[in-house]
């Protein structure tokens, strides 16, 4: 019996009821779909999937602005039972959201909870430019979507998951959802990769302080 509170049995059909048709295709792909922000509710989806994880997460994100889904993140950030590995850009780092989690990791020691969170650049010293993620090794997420109410297009009119309203934005971007798992695999090895190299770099600009 499939558990809504989890991923173990999940099915991109889930995802459904966040598009404006709430159905797809009979003609879609069973391990890829495609979601646009301003017409799909992006959030909600963001929140579907990272609410359910109860094995591991693999985040990379530019733009990190989002209230409901950095407080999923804290409350799984302190669950044992959860391997994460949290990666944020250099150039973006000195908002709210990111100094919730530095915070979090001087008073718990987020590493004793098998959750490891840094900021850096790519190898190259450029930008780390990747929005993207595995959930649990059955789900993944990658596209232009930033984690904020413009770059999600926050669905702000009363509770109906329609797009617009006076205080409604929305940038154009996409998000794609996939389970596919070579693509998994795949994915979350190149998200390991950057958070190492980012953690290599932020080690070396703390001994160059000390």
């Amino acid at each position: 019996m499939n558990n809504p509170s989890t991923l173990q049995r999940f099915n991109l059909d889930d995802l459904a009821q966040y598009t404006k048709e709430r159905s797809f295709s009979p003609n879609s792909s069973s391990d890829f779909r495609l979601f646009y922000v301003g017409r799909d509710n992006v959030h909600e989806i963001l929140k579907h999937v990272f609410s359910r994880a109860s094995v591991s997460i693999y985040l990379n994100m530019f733009g990190f602005d989002d209230d409901e889904l950095n407080e999923i993140l804290m409350q799984k950030a302190l669950d044992p039972d959860i391997t994460m590995m949290i990666t944020l850009d250099k150039s973006q780092a000195g908002g709210v959201h990111e100094s919730k989690l530095l915070n979090a990791d001087k008073a718990h020691n987020l590493k004793a909870f098998n959750t490891h969170f840094t900021i850096g650049q790519s190898a190259t010293h450029q930008i780390s430019h990747t929005k993207g993620f595995v959930i649990d090794g059955v789900v993944g997420g990658e596209g232009s979507t930033n984690w904020s109410a413009s770059g999600e297009g926050y669905f702000v009119v009363g509770g109906r998951g329609q797009a617009g309203g006076s205080n409604f934005k929305a940038q154009n971007n996409t998000q794609s959802i996939f389970t596919c798992p070579d693509a998994l695999a795949r994915f979350q090895a190149e998200l390991i990769n950057e958070h190492l190299i980012a953690q290599q770099q932020q080690q070396k600009a703390n001994h160059a302080k000390s």
